[in-house]
């Protein structure tokens, strides 16, 4: 047997033992171990984890790194829409298309292979984020797969423009659509019209929705009645929900069941929703993140994501989502290696389900592949194990090398 390249001694899921992977063509043409090949090139991962990299279901690329641009004082979720929504106006192609590309080269070497960004598109912005972002899907297709949302963030109903924008969008390239209730003035509305604009484009919808601590007055049962009467049903996410952090676990049991009924995944972001959330506290302060992995584990499809990096929704971030998904177990106090396993599913396989991708290695499959400084996935997510190479379609993207201790030379 021939083979371009073969890794040695991998942890893969599947697995009881250590294997062998072999690719050609950027194709996985045999899993195994100890396989006999003749390859042009080896490695020995020594026994660490290799999976088909991080996927980022929710983050913003288009708003990213504008710090030294916005004023942040009360750190509200009200003051984070109204100053970016000033700053964008400022934005141009390529400022938008470097401060993109800052995040998908660190996102990247942190092993992620796949994302959903939103791209907002509205009067302010016009199309200029939607086409640098564009350009940073084709630049960036040698590491990572983008999929891209146009997305209505400061409303619809009451600026209509923006549905001639998202239509533009979609007619030029967006993969889906996406909306946000809670900055509309008529949000059951809004959710109708961004169905609307899916059907007409034969594309999913992703919502940003529930983002407060206040039980009632949910969005999600028009979102829910939405799907179920457009056959929409595992085709539409819902981002942030803070509100589920505020209600009793036996209320949680019944949005449980709504969601796995109507086939709505759901996506935490606990770095922006952490520092936004709860800031009429003093004391004792909510935490604010969706307990998604409750969710997760009475199957429904749930993630863990970046959302925003260096702005005012999120004013930290470096896109890893090893460090997210330790953040997020973290704040929900989970330690046991089942628990573990789930939030490491919430950055892998579970959100890609949500973007509809292939993903696993598989035999006959793409040679998408990371490799973790890590022996076990729960090892990971304890100790935020870096990246250490990858490789798309069997050909490397990236590496970054496991640091090495110098020792003194003994006398």
């Amino acid at each position: 047997m021939k083979a371009d390249l073969v890794l040695r001694n991998a942890r893969v899921a599947g697995f009881d033992k250590l294997i062998d992977i072999a690719v050609t063509c950027g194709i996985l043409t045999a899993l195994g171990p100890k396989i006999s090949c003749e390859a042009i090139s080896e490695e020995d991962l020594g026994g660490r984890v290799a999976f088909p990299g991080f996927v980022d279901s929710h983050v913003h690329l288009d708003k990213a790194c504008i710090l030294d641009r916005c004023s942040i004082c009360a750190g509200t979720l009200k003051e984070a829409v109204r100053e970016t929504a000033a700053a964008k106006a400022g934005f141009t192609e390529d400022d938008v298309y470097t401060r993109a590309a800052t995040v998908v080269e660190k996102a990247i070497l942190h092993g992620t292979t796949r994302m959903r960004t939103f791209v907002e598109v509205d009067p302010r912005a016009g199309l200029r984020s939607f086409h640098a972002i564009r350009r940073i899907k084709a630049d960036y297709a040698f590491a990572l797969d983008i999929q891209i949302c146009a997305f209505a963030q400061d409303g619809l109903t009451q600026e209509p423009a923006t549905l001639d924008l998202l239509d533009h969008a979609l007619s030029g390239g967006a993969d889906l659509v996406g909306g946000c209730p809670y900055t509309d003035p008529d949000p059951v509305r809004h959710v109708s019209l961004i169905f609307d604009m899916a059907e007409k484009h034969g594309v999913d919808v992703d919502f940003h929705l529930d983002f407060d601590l206040d039980p009632a007055g949910s969005d999600l049962p028009a979102v829910i009645s939405q799907t179920m009467a457009r056959g929409y049903q595992g085709r539409v996410a819902v981002g942030h929900m803070t509100k589920l952090s505020a209600m009793p676990r036996k209320e949680l049991q019944h949005l449980i069941s709504d969601l796995r009924g109507a086939g709505i995944a759901l996506v935490t972001l606990p770095s922006t929703d952490l520092f936004l959330m709860g800031r009429e506290h003093d004391y004792t302060v909510p935490r604010g993140v969706a307990p998604a992995h409750l969710f997760a584990q009475a199957g429904v499809t749930a993630a863990i994501a970046t959302n925003n990096v260096l702005n005012p929704f999120t004013p930290y971030g470096d896109a890893s989502l090893s460090r997210m998904a330790n953040l997020y177990a973290n704040v929900m106090q989970l330690s046991r290696d089942d628990e573990l396993s789930t939030v490491f599913s919430m950055v892998s396989d579970a959100p890609a389900r949500i973007l509809q991708t292939t993903y696993g290695l598989k035999l006959g499959g793409p040679a998408d592949i990371v490799v973790l400084d890590a022996r076990a996935p729960v090892s990971v997510i304890r100790e935020i194990a870096p990246a250490l190479c990858g490789w798309k379609a069997g050909r490397k993207s990236f590496s970054r090398p496991a640091p090495h201790l110098h020792r003194p030379a003994n006398d």
